[in-house]
This record gives structure tokens, sequence and C-alpha cells, in this order.
């Protein structure tokens, strides 16, 4: 036991792998190859879709969401399969490596897209609560404001995509999201360091520290749009980047609240533990319930806690730094 608890790291490797060994599976799907889907497919489409048909009429907000006759065929034959499968006692299985949703007003995973929306939100009033709070002159305020614009467009583009899933959506969706992951790791070293005062060291430390980020994520974008579109490879630098940032964000709560034994500065400890239990979702997959809300569409629920929580602390913390200054000066 005791070795063991003196080796965290195993854990986090031991996370890491697994993820990286779902994220390698995690688009390949039966759904779509089994033979009365197949079968269906060809039947819908040519009793609807081919030239000279009467085609089955499709709403104006379906039409609108771009779904047209064969995507309709798509989208009805994967729930008569699905039905048939449950009614049989089989599993249910994926289509094109998604789980067969009940769609809503056109779009396809409702509930990722309402709590999609629940962090544009969170987001939008943590970044009003920075705007109102942190006196112009912070000078960790414009990279505090800038997080909270990133992670608004990357909701907005994980809404966007889970409402209808092509290849421009979804790389809107995984470009957004990986501008996020990666600022999250630029700024909190600016944080925890204070690169953000005015000495000559402290600046060219910034400006390369900035130049190596912006190349880092042109590399990762280049990478992905035109040498291969890779999941596994997008899932591994998530992960690694993101466990980093939680990594360093963890230990700046702990030495926080160790010197001012103040119980705010323990609540990016916490909204780290909350993320890591939300991770779990995603290790925890299963089959929608109701046809509804999967285990991806609860981890964008319960983040919605942690960005509030978030927000709270770097207010907490900047009018704290901001008052411990004012002391010293008088």
């Amino acid at each position: 036991m005791a070795s063991q608890r003196g080796r965290p790291w195993t854990r986090v490797l031991s996370l890491t792998v697994l993820v990286l060994a779902l994220a390698a599976t995690a688009h390949g799907s039966a759904g779509d190859r089994l033979p009365e889907f197949r079968n269906c497919l060809n039947i819908c489409e040519t009793e609807n879709c081919a030239p000279g048909r009467d085609h089955t009429p499709i709403p104006l907000y379906h039409r609108l969401l771009l779904w047209d006759c064969t995507s309709e065929c798509d989208y009805a034959c994967q729930h008569i399969v699905t039905g048939e499968r449950i009614e049989a006692g089989a599993d249910v299985v994926q289509f094109y490596g998604k789980w067969p949703f009940y769609r809503f007003m056109g779009m396809q995973e409702p509930f990722s897209v309402f709590f999609s929306l629940g962090n544009l939100w969170a987001h939008w009033e943590g970044t009003k609560k920075i705007r109102a709070n942190i006196p112009a002159s912070y000078s960790l305020r414009p990279f505090y404001l800038l997080f909270g614009y990133i992670s608004m467009a990357t909701w907005v583009f994980s809404s966007i995509f889970h409402t209808r899933d092509f290849r421009f959506t979804e790389e809107l969706d995984y470009f957004a999201a990986g501008a996020n992951v990666l600022y999250g790791l630029y700024y909190i070293p600016i944080r925890v360091f204070r690169l953000d005062r005015h000495t000559p060291r402290r600046r060219s430390v910034l400006r390369a520290w900035t130049t190596l980020c912006v190349f880092l994520y042109l590399g990762h974008v280049s990478y992905l749009k035109f040498i291969r579109w890779n999941y596994t490879y997008n899932m591994a630098a998530n992960v690694v980047v993101g466990i980093i940032q939680h990594l360093l964000t963890t230990w700046f709560s702990y030495d926080r609240y160790k010197k001012s034994r103040r119980a705010w500065a323990a609540w990016p400890g916490y909204a780290v533990a909350w993320i890591c239990f939300a991770m779990s979702m995603e290790l925890l997959d299963f089959p929608p319930w109701f046809g509804c809300i999967d285990a991806h569409s609860l981890w964008h629920l319960l983040t919605i806690g942690p960005a509030i929580v978030w927000y709270n602390f770097l207010v907490k913390d900047s009018l704290d730094v901001i008052a411990g200054s004012q002391r010293l000066k008088s």
C-alpha cells in the first residue's frame, strides 16, 4: 500500500493509457455495417430518394439544418434497426461512431447541445464578472478575459457540432477545443510564476512562452488539417496538455491555500477534482438513456460547475493580490 501511495503518477499514466485506448476505438462502430441496416438504407433511398419518386416531405426546420432525403433515411433506419435489436434483446450499437440519438428540432444530440450552451452561459457570466470586478489596470485581466472569449467560442462550436455532425463542424469543434485546452496551459503558468510583471527577464520569458504555444497550436492544427485527421493523436495531445495544466493548477491551489489559509484558495483544486470525476463519463461510455442522454452529454453537464467555481476564484485571487500590493505600498 505504501509503495502505491508514493506513486500517484502511475494512476495518472494508467488513466491516460485508458483514455487513448478508448479514443483509438471510439470511431469504429458495428451498426453501420449491419446487413439489416444496409438493406433498410437501400430500400428507403430507392423508394424515397431516387429521381422521379415522390419524396417524403422534410419539415422546414430540418431542411434549414441540412437534412436531406438520404440523411433522413439514414436516421430512420438507425432507429428501426435499434428498435428491432432492443426487442430481440440484443445490444444497442453505434452507427458511424455515434449512438442512435432521438433528435429534437433537427438537432442530432440535443442534450449535448443544451449542456454546451450551459457551459457557454457559465463562461459568459464569468467573463462579465471579470470585467465588472477586476480593475483594468490589473496586468492579468487581459489574459483572463481572453480565456473567457476562447472558452465561449469553444462552446459555441461544440453546440454547432452536436447540432449537425459534418466534417466542417467537427473540425471547428476540435480546433476550438484544442485552443481552449492549450490556452489553459498557456495562462496558468503566467499567473503562477507572474510572467505578467514588467521586468525585462519576465517579459522575455513571456514572449518565448507565447511564441512556443502559438507554434504548438499551429502545428497541431496543420497536422490534423493537412497531414492526417487522427482522432487518437488529437485525444493524446489534449489529454497530455490537460494533465500538465491540472497538475500545475492543483499544486498552485495547494500552495496558495497553505500560505493564506483562505478557503477560496482551495477552489481550483476542487474544480480539478470535479473535472477528473467528470472525465469518468467519457471512460464509462454507455448507450443513451431513453435515446437522449449519454456519457458525453453528461461530461458537458458536469463541466458547467467547475467553470463557475474557476471564475469566482479568478476574481477573489485578483482582488487579494491587488489588496496585498496596496498594503505593501502604504
